[in-house]
This record gives structure tokens, sequence and C-alpha cells, in this order.
């Protein structure tokens, strides 16, 4: 494969992930959410399944371990994203849950005594402006929406950094497809005892689930898997970056969000720093950035 086919496979992940916060919150218009997610991850599941079946022997009780525990952050992950959208917009979503690149750096260094470099530093200081000028409003106050969006993020960067130490153990792709289905599964153990679980009962319902499903989760996990083999580590990042522009993007055309001058300022800042730091030749950057 030649690097600008998995460059536009990448973008096409991008916007998929892009577009996850449209169909969360057309969604949850039908279905409620922990509900929501356990039809998302439990339908992804059964798309790959086929894909796990023929790998089965390259499984093993590290993968199991590894999978049930990134599943249930997954599902931690998704879980405050998706109560999140009740009271925040998708444009906000789409660029707090972005601060996962921000927030790896930084977790790296009070968890694992990295030292932070310069340009980090400068990412998360801007990064932390734009999250005041997106999310807070006069009189003061912040939607609850918007803490859950900035946690997500923080459990999604914990999820990048125990991955990246798992893959050096254990098959990858095996990896990806079961954490999809042990997500699913929690999803439902907590709808089972919180709601009661249900198929969509509509049309848009449907068209939500199945394209959270197959493009936004099995499509996603897997052909960002594919294309990384072929692109750079700073190519993708800066592809990734792109994620919370098409939210906004998304959210403006077809639920009419629109932002105020402040909020693009503070998304604009919030997208500045992401770019920063997948920026230079010295940037590692983690695979599996953000795969909503």
């Amino acid at each position: 494969m030649k690097e600008t086919t998995a460059d536009l496979l990448m973008l096409i992940v991008t916007f998929f992930w892009g577009a996850s916060y449209l169909f969360m919150d057309m969604g949850l218009g039908s279905i409620s959410e922990f509900n929501l997610i356990a039809l998302r991850f439990g339908f992804a599941f059964i798309v790959v399944l086929p894909i796990l079946f023929v790998r089965v022997r390259k499984m093993d009780s590290n993968t199991l371990k590894y999978s049930l525990l990134l599943g249930f952050i997954l599902f931690l992950v998704f879980t405050f994203i998706t109560f999140g959208l009740q009271t925040t917009t998708t444009s906000n979503a789409g660029f707090l849950v972005s601060l996962t690149v921000v927030f790896v750096p930084l977790i790296s260094t009070i968890v694992l005594r990295r030292k932070m470099e310069s340009k980090q530093i400068i990412s998360i200081a801007l990064s932390i402006i734009g999250i005041g000028f997106l999310t807070i409003q006069l009189p003061f106050h912040i939607n609850l929406g918007d803490v859950f969006c900035v946690l997500a993020a923080f459990l999604y960067a914990s999820h990048i950094l125990i991955a990246s130490s798992a893959v050096k153990k254990v098959d990858p792709l095996n990896l990806s497809m079961l954490q999809l289905g042990f997500a699913g599964l929690f999803g439902l153990i907590f709808s089972l005892i919180f709601e009661t679980p249900a198929l969509p009962s509509t049309g848009e319902g449907w068209i939500a689930i199945l394209a959270l499903s197959i493009f936004c989760s099995a499509l996603g996990f897997v052909l960002q898997i594919i294309s990384q083999k072929y692109t750079t580590p700073i190519r993708t990042g800066l592809i990734f970056s792109l994620e919370p522009v098409f939210a906004a993007g998304l959210g403006y055309l077809f639920l009419n969000e629109v932002m105020s001058p402040w909020q693009l300022f503070g998304a604009f800042l919030v997208l500045f720093s992401i770019v920063l730091l997948t920026l230079g030749d010295r940037i590692r950057l983690f695979h599996s950035i953000n795969p909503i």
C-alpha cells in the first residue's frame, strides 16, 4: 500500500470518528445511554467476529486480560461522552475529547516520570486556555457535559498508554477487536442494571447505531491498524487532529450548532495545541489516538 493511500484511509477513519458525535446524539433520541453503548460495541464486535475467528490461535490469557481492561476503560470513555452529549454540543465534545493527545504526555510525566518537552508544556497551556473559552459561560458556569468530555479525554489517554504497553506483549489486531466485545458487554450489564435494554424504535435510531457500529467502531479500528503500517506517526497525528473539525462541521450542517466567536477562538487554541504537539521530528505519537 502506498503512503498516500494509507493517509487517505486514515482521513476516512478520522471522518468516521468526527461523525460519531453526530450519530451518538441521534441515537440518544430513541434509546438510553448504556443501551446505546451496548448496541454500538456489540454490533461492532459481531462485524469483526469473522476476522477474530480465523486469528483465534494468536489469542492467549494475556490478550484476554488486556482486552478486558481496555474494554472497560473504553466503556467508561464512551459513558462520559454519551452522558456529556446530553448537556453539551457535538462541536464542544469533538474538541474537548481531542485533548486526549495533550493528556498523554501529561500523564506520562506525572505517572511514568518522563521529562516533558517545552513544546508539550506550551501545548498543554494552550489547550487549557482553549477549554476555558470553549466551556465557560457568563454568568460563570460550566456545563456538566463539558466536564464529562474532558474526563473522557483523560480516560482515553490512559487507554492509549496501557495499549501502547499491551501491543508489545500481545497481538494488536486481536486486542483491538476483543476490546470492542468487552466494551459492549459492560454496556449491556449496566443497561440491564439501570435501564431496560431495547432495540432502536425509529429509523433514525437504527441509522445511528449501524453507523456507529460498522463505520465508527468496526471499520475504524481495523482500518486504523492496517493504515498505520504504511504511514508515519507524525502524519497520522496531523490527520487525526482534524477529527474535532469534522465534528464541528457536521454539527453545524445537521444540528444547526453555531459556535460563538469566543468558542471558535477556544476551538482554534485546542486544535492548534494538538497540531503543535504532533509537529516535529522529536514527537512520539502513540497509535490508537481516538476511535470514536
